[in-house]
């Protein structure tokens, strides 16, 4: 009797045998995803751990963040524009508390005619002179304005630190986010692998009718998706990667840059003590309290120029031998007749400046306060969110999807609620990593704000 009459003549023992190979095939399948999902959750539930690496970061060795801070604030344009404009605002004060330069005057009077030196032997009047004058102004009004120029080269100089503080931010929110979608790439990649062991075990479920031909095709649609999801994750890391270059200065089709998993940072700081640092740490704060006092002093600069300049000038004449020399000093006053329309409007200018300065500045501190306050909440509230993925979310997750496994090879879980259980596992890690590149961007922006330095 050969096979197909044998299948022929015994159709329940052939469904008996089909169904124990495939429960036997869904079986190895089952073990195998269950210890491909265990391996995809050990970096969420050991953070110190890290992941395998993609593909596209496999041959790069990850770049240390504060590698890469140096480099910026070493590279990037904007600083080193903010650093020369710093430099050259350094060199005002000098130039604006130093005396007027000199005048020297050489002068030839001739009597009776136009030509110089024609009667010099014989005309008392015709002489050569030789003259020095200096323009001296008010005392006080030179120190004015280099203090004046002091103040405004320290408002340039805190517009350096706070263009440094934000690059180093773009920075490290920029490697943060290339971080976390590094990570979610090597997830899709493991996501991909167990996909395609659940289709496996819907197409053996299904070829012993224990499973229908639709848990196959969602299987299907899911990794679909997959592929989509992973297209869209490399074209965010190629935009970061092109973002943090700019950053670093560096060619567009240089090396890409390959960064390391993200581990929690804690902040050692209550919201108390970070608005208590805003006035002297925010460097937005800090230039506008210099050009706060800045413009105090160009109010008593103003003042000053109610009084009067000063010119003080010295002459020798020299003559012919018969003739003896004369000398001659004068001194010069620059009377300010027209306050009225000069030094008047130039103190109400001045006035004017320093109350939209004193404005200005307590805007900004406002400004930083909210933002200190409201970055501090966001990373206080993804801490708390971090340790409930940690210590709840992904393992009730994984608990969940485990005894779905069971409950599906039993038959009392349908294919979709399986899915489902597996879908939530996947996106939990995802979001858990998505959350902590918030957790340090929060961190990082509260750097920026405040000056304080975290580990």
């Amino acid at each position: 009797m050969n096979q197909s009459k044998y299948e022929s003549a015994n159709p329940s023992r052939h469904r008996t045998v089909l169904r124990g190979a495939g429960r036997s095939v869904y079986l190895a399948l089952a073990w195998s995803l269950a210890a491909t999902l265990a391996a995809a959750q050990q970096p969420a539930a050991t953070l110190s751990m890290g992941s395998s690496p993609t593909p596209e970061t496999a041959a790069a060795a990850p770049t240390p963040l504060a590698r890469l801070v140096a480099e910026a604030a070493k590279d990037n344009p904007q600083i080193i524009a903010a650093r020369r404009a710093w430099q050259a605002a350094e060199q005002v004060p000098s130039q604006v508390s130093t005396l007027p330069d000199p005048q020297v005057t050489v002068q030839n009077v001739s009597a009776g005619t136009p030509i110089p030196g024609w009667d010099y032997n014989t005309v008392e009047m015709t002489f050569v002179g030789f003259g020095v004058s200096q323009s001296l102004p008010y005392p006080g009004k030179l120190r004015l304005r280099g203090e004046v120029a002091r103040r405004q080269a320290d408002s340039v100089r805190n517009r350096l630190d706070g263009v440094r503080r934000s690059v180093i931010e773009q920075v490290k929110a920029t490697y943060y986010r290339l971080s976390y979608v590094q990570k979610t790439l090597a997830i899709l990649s493991q996501d991909r692998s167990l996909i395609n062991q659940v289709e496996k075990i819907a197409e053996a479920r299904y070829r012993v009718g224990q499973g229908n031909q639709q848990d196959v095709l969602k299987a299907q649609l899911e990794r679909t998706k997959l592929l989509r999801d992973v297209a869209e994750a490399r074209e965010q890391q190629g935009s970061l990667e092109a973002q943090l270059k700019q950053l670093l200065n560096r060619p567009p089709d240089s090396e890409d840059i390959a960064v390391e998993t993200l581990t929690e940072t804690q902040l050692p700081y209550s919201s108390d003590e970070l608005l208590a640092l805003v006035r002297t740490g925010n460097p937005q704060a800090r230039t506008q309290q210099q050009l706060v006092r800045s413009s105090s002093l160009a109010v008593e600069l103003a003042r000053k120029d109610y009084y009067p300049d000063f010119k003080v000038q010295y002459m020798w004449e020299h003559t012919a031998a018969p003739f003896p020399d004369r000398y001659s000093l004068s001194f010069g006053i620059k009377i300010p007749l027209y306050h009225s329309r000069r030094q008047d409007p130039e103190l109400a200018q001045a006035a004017a400046k320093l109350n939209q300065s004193r404005r200005e500045y307590e805007a900004e501190v406002q400004e930083a306060y909210f933002e200190v306050r409201d970055q501090y909440l966001a990373a206080d509230t993804s801490a708390k969110v971090l340790k409930i993925y940690r210590q709840g979310l992904i393992p009730q997750a994984t608990a969940t999807f485990q005894a779905g496994m069971a409950a599906y090879e039993s038959g009392q879980e349908d294919f979709e609620t399986l899915l489902s259980s597996f879908l939530d596992v996947l996106n939990l890690d995802t979001e858990y990593w998505r959350t902590l590149a918030d957790h340090e961007t929060a961190l990082a922006r509260l750097e920026q704000l405040t000056g304080v330095k975290l580990p």
